[in-house]
């Protein structure tokens, strides 16, 4: 019953929800129109904010930049020789479909816990080598479960290392930038989001509502067996005619080698600092720590420049939506900050929750908006400077309300098609096989996190 009924949601939002950006245009408009009614703001000056170079659409140019090399960063790394060799191998382990959805939606969580892109991709990856690798042994499966299991890597993204919003915070700039113009509050360390013991708490909670769910939905009798072996496969590489000299660069490790040599001396220092260094280690960890070091892993992975440039490539397809919509976000948040509407919400947000009920809130209406923006870096900017406030005029510890938001914007991936399209695409899938599946987990998932949050 629940799959059908979260199939038929999910039928209703394909059929009726426009592209992302659509939808990113159509929020700049009703942002305009609102700003227009409920304060005091002109139009131009509404126009003005927008486009301002510090505090409009070009004030999260660094920040989507961030968000597409995490992307990329990741995808190289699971793409790796090595990387790929491992899931393959994994993938043989499984001797019941059961066991092999369990396996699956793990390894996909836990690489999305480390980071959001690698788990994505890993993940698909090891859905569609585990597929083959039962219908090779003739073990019952239905495929559709294991893509979805490799999916879940989305789900519990927000609550780990790459996770957009703890890790801003975690900055004077990255938290500045979320705030109004003349407003200070001190970085939040990630020892107090992340590696909070409701983080772990809840996050370890979702690693087991995922495995258990996908383990438990896998039909005994099989089904629809795995995607054709060509489905992802990897086309030939076409050689070009260029001079040895040329050709000894691109494919010789040392290039990459160099690189990665140079990051790992870096790395030595912030990862171990020595003496009275406060602005180094692992608590103090950033969109920039968490890419410098993926890059560095994806150098390592790969025998040449050749391979992994060719790795980067591919990635780099995922982040036209982060290009272009996040300029959008940037400029709805200027024109919420600079007509005052985010402190009109905020305060309504805070008079109609208390402290105990405005981190559930908070997480329940992150998982609404994040079916209209998908990206949790353009939710961020545009539901964080809300989320800030609210939880200052409440009363209640930042920290929580920026995880409840984090929840939320991670939880809704489940029933949104905007971050599933490398899955698809490695696993021959398609978005209408697996949603059903994706959709009862997150229902679980959202039991799950709303209620820890009103007790932790």
């Amino acid at each position: 019953m629940l799959a059908r009924l979260g199939d038929r949601l999910s039928s209703l939002f394909r059929a009726t929800a426009p592209d992302p950006f659509v939808i990113a245009v159509l929020l700049t408009l009703l942002t305009f129109l609102l700003a227009l009614w409920r304060t005091d703001s002109s139009a131009g000056d509404l126009v003005a904010s927008w486009a301002s170079p510090s505090d409009g659409v070009w004030k999260f140019l660094a920040f989507a930049m961030q968000m597409c090399l995490i992307l990329v960063t990741g995808h190289a790394v699971a793409a790796s020789r090595p990387v790929a060799m491992l899931l393959r191998r994994l993938a043989d382990v499984p001797r019941t479909g059961a066991h092999a959805a369990a396996m699956v939606a793990l390894i996909a969580m836990s690489l999305g816990v480390m980071n959001w892109g690698l788990g994505l991709i890993a993940g698909a990856i090891v859905a569609r080598d585990t597929g083959r690798s039962l219908t090779r042994r003739q073990i019952p499966h239905h495929y559709p479960v294991l893509v979805a299991a490799g999916y879940l890597g989305l789900m519990v993204w927000h609550g780990g290392f790459s996770g957009t919003a703890p890790l801003m915070v975690s900055t004077e700039s990255g938290i500045r930038s979320v705030l109004p113009a003349g407003t200070e509050l001190a970085p939040i360390p990630i020892d107090e989001t992340l590696l909070s013991p409701m983080n772990i708490v809840i996050t370890g909670g979702l690693l087991a509502i995922g495995t258990l769910g996908m383990m438990l939905m896998m039909p005994k009798s099989g089904g629809q067996m795995c995607a054709s072996q060509e489905a992802g496969t990897d086309k030939a590489e076409d050689k070009e005619h260029k001079p040895v000299i040329v050709r000894t660069l691109e494919e010789t490790p040392v290039v990459n080698l160099l690189l990665a040599t140079l990051i790992a001396w870096w790395a030595m220092g912030f990862y171990f600092p020595s003496g009275e260094n406060a602005k180094s280690g692992v608590l103090h960890l950033t969109p920039n720590e968490v890419n410098l070091t993926m890059l560095m892993l994806g150098l390592v992975l790969h025998g040449s420049p050749r391979s992994f440039i060719a790795a980067v490539e591919e990635g780099a397809r995922g982040c036209a939506g982060i290009i272009v919509q996040f300029p959008l976000y940037a400029g709805i948040m200027g024109m919420m900050h600079s007509s005052g509407l985010t402190a009109q919400i905020a305060s309504a947000i805070s008079a109609s929750a208390g402290p105990s009920t405005l981190a559930p809130l908070t997480c329940v209406s992150a998982a609404v908006v994040n079916l209209f923006v998908p990206s949790g870096g353009g939710q961020w900017g545009v539901q964080g400077p809300i989320v800030v406030e609210s939880a200052l005029a409440a009363g209640v510890e930042l920290p929580k309300a920026v995880m409840a938001l984090a929840y939320g914007d991670q939880l809704t991936n489940m029933l949104q098609p905007f971050w599933a399209l490398p899955l698809l695409t490695i696993t021959g899938a398609k978005a209408r096989e697996i949603v059903g599946y994706t959709a009862i987990v997150m229902i679980l998932g959202l039991i799950w996190t709303v209620g820890c949050l009103f007790v932790l």
